[in-house]
């Protein structure tokens, strides 16, 4: 069944506009950045470098919404030169059979669309019983750069801002060793 993104935009449980006026109030600092919709790392290095520079201190994200053979749902958030092998990956987090999504399900699990991925899906996910799990390797960058839901728009956000996003969401973030290899 293919994905209607452009009627299922206008149904999103939660805007990127309402998700930032709760990370306002919630006191939650971050700065946002508007740019041309991308659906890959690939078209996001493009604006990346003309928005943010080559501040090697900033990490860049990627983020893979997986389902194991039990239908356990995962978002996998690392850094987006990151080399993941499913089956590793599988082993590392104790499940069996890592496959992607399908966007159906992406919608219906974490309320976003494909490109659109990001930890800020939680806010969705955390009620439709989504695990996350970050690469640990993403403490160490002074901030990150994520969407706020849709994929138009960028957040840069320190890793302690997001982890009091997570605190207010009830997500308790799964931070495991992933070796990302930069390309």
């Amino acid at each position: 069944m293919q994905i209607n993104n452009s009627k299922l935009k206008k149904e999103l449980p939660l805007t990127s506009k309402n998700l930032m006026k709760m990370l306002d109030v919630w006191k939650i600092h971050y700065k946002s950045y508007s740019h041309e919709p991308v659906m890959s790392v690939k078209e996001a290095k493009l604006v990346q470098e003309e928005l943010f520079g080559l501040d090697k201190n900033n990490g860049h994200i990627k983020n893979l919404y997986l389902r194991d053979k039990r239908k356990n749902n995962i978002l996998l958030v690392t850094h987006q030169d990151a080399l993941i092998d499913l089956k590793l990956l599988a082993k590392i987090i104790n499940m069996d059979r890592l496959s992607f999504g399908s966007p159906n399900r992406l919608f219906e699990n974490l309320g976003v669309l494909p490109g659109a991925v990001s930890p800020f899906a939680m806010i969705n996910g955390a009620n439709k019983n989504v695990s996350l799990f970050l690469d640990k390797n993403l403490k160490s960058f002074r901030k990150i750069y994520a969407h706020p839901l849709e994929n138009d728009k960028t957040l840069e956000i320190s890793i302690e801002q997001l982890e009091k996003f997570f605190e207010k969401m009830s997500v308790i973030p799964n931070w495991i060793d992933l070796d990302f290899i930069d390309n």
